[in-house]
């Protein structure tokens, strides 16, 4: 199996959405149509390795020059569904939260303030064209967001160890379930917290993550991947990782007024995710 840093797999999680081609208006349609037909379609680990490539030039760049026509596709009962990648976009966005995430003389250091303000302009100028765009793809680093697994059942998560594979292809640790689904829990889960806890982080969080669900089809998929999430946590502990139903298991505990079973819910999910905070604390 070959050897796994996180040169090559960032510690990150992805939520992702895959739209039914009858989401897309022409021509993309028939762009997605026709790239579905593809031998060779690219995946998770291709995108990423792609996008660490521009990194290395000197001077980086942060952000593609023109947008990705790559999408990850999916058969959902016979029906096509595509979640395009929008790298360029993405980097975008992930550009203005790094200021949040490194000390300004660290971020300088990997990114040049020139090359930074120059892909803030470039930015700005392509979202006074597309102001209503958004991402199929949401992605979040040394975490799983507890607020993603308010949209998940237990029953939806897949883990695949991996290892011993004659390809080397690494675990898999994900859920997926229909857009319907998804946006039935966090309504479900939002009425719970509102009635039982004050406004704050949690909340918040999921109402943007609901107003985002709003914006696809309704018959899309909804993916919550660990990502390379699982070469931090160990195979044991992956494969006895039910975070989703911790989190169900509180809301409902919090609904029916169990103050001590949502605290020991709760304390279950910290416990489980207290060694990715130290390996973050660590870099």
């Amino acid at each position: 199996m070959p050897q796994v840093s996180s040169v090559i797999v960032p510690y990150a999680s992805y939520l992702r959405v895959y739209e039914p081609l009858a989401a897309f208006p022409e021509p993309e349609r028939g762009h997605w149509a026709r790239y579905a037909e593809r031998s060779d379609l690219p995946t998770y680990q291709d995108e990423l390795r792609r996008s660490l490539a521009d990194l290395l030039p000197t001077p980086p760049v942060p952000v593609p020059v023109h947008e990705s026509g790559d999408a990850f596709v999916v058969d959902v009962d016979g029906v096509l569904c595509v979640c395009p990648w929008r790298t360029r976009l993405r980097g975008w966005q992930a550009l203005g939260e790094l200021a949040e995430e490194l000390p300004a003389s660290v971020l300088d250091a990997v990114l040049p303030p020139v090359v930074r303000h120059q892909a803030t302009r470039d930015h700005e100028r392509w979202a006074a064209r597309n102001p209503d765009a958004r991402p199929w793809i949401r992605t979040s680093t040394w975490q799983v967001p507890l607020t993603w697994f308010v949209l998940v059942s237990d029953e939806e998560r897949t883990y695949d160890k991996g290892a011993g594979t004659p390809d080397g292809e690494p675990p898999v640790l994900r859920y997926r379930t229909p857009m319907v689904q998804a946006r039935r829990r966090v309504a479900r889960g939002l009425r719970t917290l509102r009635d039982t806890v004050d406004e704050g982080p949690l909340i918040d969080g999921l109402v943007d993550v609901g107003r985002w669900l709003e914006e696809f089809h309704p018959r899309s998929l909804v993916e919550l991947d660990y990502g390379g999430l699982v070469h931090v946590l160990p195979p044991g502990q992956l494969d006895g990782d039910h975070s989703a139903a911790d989190v169900a298991e509180g809301i409902e505990a919090l609904r029916t007024g169990d103050g001590e079973g949502a605290a020991r819910a709760y304390a279950r999910l910290v416990e489980r995710w207290r060694s990715v905070r130290e390996r973050r604390s660590a870099n």
